[in-house]
């Protein structure tokens, strides 16, 4: 099996290239935000022909339980930023680009081998948009549309919508860098760059060396 990661940030590179010596898996950075998300996952399927993606990095999080990394591996994954109205179909819900699931579905296989594994996740529903969350007003906003969001992230959906159209397996893993609802300012995800322990994407680590 051929494996592709897909991460947004130098941090993140990193911290996951340094785990992988495989040639059946890629890790590859694509940027911050949506477009450079489906640049990127439309260009590793196009030159590596991955069976699966996965995207990883951190999010913001939410929820009973939820801490500062801990991880949530996508059920479903969602836009929290757009809207397509209801002037020409009025079955498109908040959040659906129409002609499009309103909520991308992880690919029930890669899902059930996370849930196997010897690891402790939070399973859910991951949220996406164009907009980094530093305040407590904006993460009860999300919420608003999303309640069952257990994390907030700014590439995972576009990825998703990537390999719904190429018909490529999909999942997510995102570490938990801050609780938006009771941040100030992003100040936990400063201290969480300051302070990321190795351990903190061995959850990736042990996902796909399950998978090869």
């Amino acid at each position: 099996m051929k494996i592709g990661i897909i991460v947004a940030m130098d941090k993140e590179l990193r911290q996951l290239q340094s785990l992988f010596d495989d040639g059946r898996v890629l890790v590859q950075k694509c940027g911050i935000g949506k477009v450079n998300a489906a640049l990127g996952a439309q260009r590793m399927i196009n030159e590596f022909h991955p069976d699966c993606i996965i995207s990883s990095g951190c999010a913001g999080g939410h929820g009973p339980g939820v801490r500062v990394q801990d991880v949530v591996v996508s059920t479903q994954l969602a836009y929290h930023d757009v809207y397509c109205g209801t002037a020409i179909d009025n079955t498109t819900q908040y959040g659906q680009v129409q002609g499009l699931p309103a909520r991308f579905e992880a690919d029930p296989f890669l899902l059930s081998k996370a849930e196997s594994g010897e690891f402790k996740l939070h399973k859910g529903l991951i949220v996406t948009g164009d907009w980094f969350v530093d305040s407590k007003e904006k993460m009860r906003e999300i919420i608003g549309h999303y309640p069952d969001a257990r994390a907030v992230d700014m590439e995972s959906c576009a990825i998703a919508q990537t390999c719904y159209l190429n018909k490529v397996s999909f999942i997510s893993f995102r570490i938990i860098s801050d609780l938006p609802l009771q941040d100030t300012d992003a100040s936990q995800y400063h201290d969480f760059w300051n302070t990321v322990a190795d351990r903190s994407f061995q959850v990736t680590r042990t996902f796909v060396e399950s998978l090869l």
